[in-house]
């Protein structure tokens, strides 16, 4: 069972409502990356004002639109690169057409990294919970995401259970325990205890109670207290211990303000934590969009997927992520 197997009630309850689904959630991404669109479409104008054909002068000036607009180096020149070889196989090539082909590289390089999606996570068995351990610098959103989440997997069916080993942050429990009221869902939590203990507890129990879902809230840290980074890993083994196997994902929340910074962050949290895959937030907020096409294939020939994007302050605004829908939004092109 790989990640969105778990949202499989849903989408199978929902199946006659796809595209209508489909079409809402791209007017909200839309929406949601409204700001990234206009700082890179302005630059893309610019740079091809005046010009009718692609050559070398028109790449230069997209490539630097590119890393300007947070794509990152590397991407940039695997995107330029890919445009280069259309050039030399089609001869002739319109600035007309940039914007659509600028949205077919990009959408083959996310997808590229996405194309082992479902390898990534360990098999739970059947009958035992599935776990999901959520890691995150403070303030990434962590906590509500966690909260939507657990909402959606509780729409979908799922039976949910969430371990708040946040021991640090009342505030953090607080939360947790509002958004299990409203979907009534458990929450395991100790005052100033231990967090592996946390998290040992909620698997053992979700474990215990047959439940389907068991989602471990973490402290937020920063990738330079190497003594908290480390504590991940006792929190990690903690959770194999109650249930062999567990934690079948360990996943970064992003936020997506933070643009090249992001990068960082997933490759500090990765060395600690192992992980299986992003959530990326606050991208209603930022013109830094564009670094999601950074961080996806940040770990080069080990894929690392971006599972959902949090675009509004809604339980629904935190969407599943799909490599088109994000590059259609990103260059501004409405779907066929």
């Amino acid at each position: 069972m790989a990640f969105f197997d778990i949202f499989k009630k849903k989408q199978d309850n929902s199946a006659a409502q796809a595209p209508e689904e489909r079409k809402q959630q791209q007017e909200e991404l839309n929406a949601g990356l409204e700001k990234t669109k206009t700082g890179l479409f302005s630059k893309l104008a610019r740079a091809v004002a005046g010009r009718s054909t692609v050559d070398a002068d028109v790449l230069d000036d997209l490539e630097e639109v590119l890393i300007s607009s947070d794509v990152g180096v590397e991407t940039t020149v695997k995107i330029i690169r890919g445009i280069e070889e259309r050039v030399a196989r089609d001869k002739y090539m319109g600035t007309s057409e940039l914007q659509s082909i600028l949205r077919e590289e990009v959408t083959a390089l996310m997808e590229e990294s996405h194309g082992s999606e479902k390898h990534f996570g360990l098999d739970a068995k059947e009958g035992e919970p599935y776990v999901v351990m959520v890691v995150g610098v403070n303030g990434a959103g962590k906590t509500t995401t966690i909260g939507k989440l657990a909402a959606q997997l509780t729409k979908a069916g799922q039976k949910v259970w969430i371990g708040a080993a946040d021991t640090f942050r009342a505030a953090a429990r607080e939360q947790l325990a509002v958004w299990g009221e409203r979907n009534r869902i458990d929450v395991v939590s100790q005052t100033g205890g231990d967090p592996a203990a946390v998290a040992f507890d909620a698997v053992s129990a979700g474990n215990a109670r047959h439940l389907d879902v068991v989602i471990t809230d973490t402290a937020g840290r920063l990738p330079t207290q190497t003594n908290l980074m480390e504590e991940l890993g006792r929190i990690r083994r903690s959770q194999a211990k109650a249930l062999e196997g567990a934690p079948h994902e360990v996943i970064l929340v992003v936020d997506g303000t933070n643009g090249q910074n992001a990068l960082a962050q997933v490759k500090t949290f990765d060395a600690f934590a192992q992980l299986t895959g992003l959530i990326v937030t606050k991208l209603d907020g930022t013109a830094k969009g564009g670094v999601l096409v950074a961080i996806t294939a940040s770990r080069g020939d080990r894929p690392l997927p971006i599972y959902f994007v949090g675009v509004g302050e809604k339980i629904d605004d935190l969407q599943p992520f799909n490599a088109r829908a994000f590059a259609n939004a990103l260059v501004g092109i409405d779907e066929d």
